[in-house]
């Protein structure tokens, strides 16, 4: 279909989102405090811009096409961000600050949350910060109700980020077996392929959350053998998984960053022959042609980045 051209108005649409809300021209009218022909007159223009109709009117009120389904999901993006351009620029000109909102998986909060703030607010940035696990985080994003995400990937996998996302590397950390000090293998300097599938029979502890990668990753290596592992217990906190396998009730894998604060009466070994790691992303949602994310966002990136750093320095000194 050859493009008509045209400048998209935003009362257009707003004209659009209300009559998909609402299920008719005179109740979307009402919603807006407009006059029903200038709701026609905006949906009619539109129209004209796409070169096909939006919207199926009948007796019975009006309803999308396919078109006008997906010209109400782009809508409320765009809308979304011209009302966050406003609110930015304005408390950036009466505060000289700018707010971010901000999702990061437990782990990471629990370490480098607090460095993050206090660097942010150095460059006039202030966070919205909630806690949730990788999948809410990703949903958020690809919704634009989180500006950006802190998340990870284990084994290889991607993340289902819709198209427009962009993702900046933060941190690729080794996934660690950790073991009770009285396990047989507790006094190797690493763990090999061959040893690593000698443990399916162990008592494993896994996530608790569905769709991690890193449960993923581990399950995968022992069905590539044909074996099954023995999960015993499920759990996302990883001080609980330290203590569970100080107890000998357990082995797992841990995140390197999980084990800043680490227990004297376990082991933590690498696995060599595999790759066992976890890559950590920013992800945002871009915007221009180059799909970038915000200035707030890159200094975001940067704080995190700093933290990481300043985390590493501690755990090894």
């Amino acid at each position: 279909m050859a493009y008509i051209g045209g400048m998209i108005d935003l009362r257009q649409l707003r004209a659009l989102t209300a009559v998909a809300r609402e299920g008719s021209v005179s109740r979307a009218a009402l919603r807006l405090g407009w006059s029903q022909p200038t709701v026609d007159y905006h949906l009619k223009n539109l129209d004209r811009i796409v070169g096909t109709p939006l919207l199926v009117r009948s007796t019975r009120g009006s309803a999308l096409t396919s078109a006008g389904t997906l010209m109400v999901e782009r809508a409320a993006e765009i809308l979304s961000l011209t009302e966050r351009a406003v609110t930015d620029t304005q408390e950036l000109a009466n505060l000289g600050r700018v707010r971010v909102r901000f999702g990061i998986f437990p782990t990471a909060a629990a370490r480098l949350l607090p460095d993050i703030v206090t660097r942010l607010a150095l460059v006039g940035v202030e966070l919205d910060a909630s806690l949730e696990e990788v999948t809410p985080l990703v949903t958020g994003v690809n919704r634009r109700e989180l500006d950006a995400a802190l998340v990870y990937a284990a084994g290889g996998y991607q993340l289902p980020f819709r198209s427009e996302v962009h993702t900046t590397p933060v941190l690729s950390e080794p996934l660690l077996l950790v073991l009770p000090r009285g396990h047989r293998f507790a006094e190797q300097e690493h763990i090999s392929h061959e040893d690593l599938l000698s443990l399916a029979g162990d008592p494993w502890v896994l996530g608790a959350t569905a769709g991690d990668t890193m449960d993923d990753a581990v399950r995968d290596v022992f069905l590539a053998a044909g074996l099954e592992l023995n999960v015993a217990m499920r759990s996302d906190d990883f001080s609980v998984v330290q203590g569970l396998v100080a107890a000998g009730m357990v082995i797992g894998l841990v995140p390197e960053l999980a084990l800043v604060t680490q227990r004297e009466d376990i082991v933590a070994k690498p696995i060599v022959g595999q790759s066992f790691t976890r890559e950590i992303v920013l992800a945002a949602p871009g915007e221009g042609p180059g799909k970038q994310p915000p200035a707030a966002v890159r200094q975001l990136a940067e704080a995190i980045r700093r933290s990481v750093s300043a985390t590493r320095i501690d755990r090894a000194s």
